[in-house]
């Protein structure tokens, strides 16, 4: 594999997706080449993926369960892939999450693509990990919630689901439209003392599908009825979206 040392290798400008790979079948691969072109022109780069490159891909390199992560950038394309490590123990205990002390910018445009630069996230997540935490989340400048480190968040109140609005600073992940389009859910600006008066937490992601969540520092959420239920209806979905 052969890179050109160009302005993704040296400032991050460029794009990736990470893509579930089932019975060598991309999950949602129409949004994430959609998310990736709307990325790459607003970057101005003039690189782009067709679907027919990633299928022969995956023809190529079949994953029973795995992640196809994909790299653009002004003079690179990039296809990796690997195993992807979530296990069903996981599922069944849930994440354990806290809030970062590093402020989410929401007035920062690279937020709402995911860019090569992501490094703050992983340093954070990292640093969580030894602590013993799943997931960092960010709060913006104003004091709302935002994100995870690799996330979008979600709270259950009722059958009524709640999200951070866009404009709090987060990345429009694949999986949260995909709870948006088909649940009811509220976009609303949460702040992190009113995640007490919520009965439930959960994570998405397009690796994870939806996690739930059961301690939010001393926030203990003992049913995970409802994360756990939209995963398995997910899953059951999965084959055909």
């Amino acid at each position: 594999m052969i890179c050109e040392i160009d302005e993704g290798y040296q400032y991050g400008i460029g794009v990736f997706e990470t893509i579930s790979v089932v019975d060598g079948r991309a999950v949602f691969l129409e949004r994430h080449i959609q998310r990736m072109e709307k990325s790459l022109k607003r970057l101005h780069i003039g690189k782009t993926v067709s679907k027919t490159e990633i299928l022969c891909y995956l023809r190529k390199n079949y994953m029973k369960n795995g992640v196809l992560k994909i790299c653009v950038s002004e003079e690179n394309i990039l296809f990796l892939h690997r195993d992807n490590t979530y296990h069903l123990s996981q599922y069944q205990k849930g994440f354990e999450v806290a809030t970062s002390k590093i402020l989410r910018n929401e007035t920062d445009t690279c937020i709402y693509h995911k860019m090569l630069n992501c490094a703050v996230n992983i340093l954070e997540k990292r640093n969580f990990a030894k602590q013993g935490i799943d997931e960092p989340v960010f709060i913006n400048t104003k004091g709302y919630l935002a994100e995870g480190a690799t996330t979008n968040i979600f709270f259950v109140k009722g059958k009524l689901l709640y999200t951070p609005d866009m404009k709090c600073g987060l990345l429009p992940g694949v999986m949260r439209d995909y709870i948006i389009e088909n649940y009811q859910v509220r976009q609303d600006f949460i702040k992190k003392e009113d995640v007490q008066f919520f009965d439930e937490m959960f994570l998405t992601n397009s690796l994870l599908g939806i996690m739930p969540v059961r301690k939010f520092h001393n926030i203990i959420f003992d049913k995970m009825e409802m994360g756990k239920r939209l995963n398995e209806e997910y899953l059951m979905k999965r084959a055909d979206l």
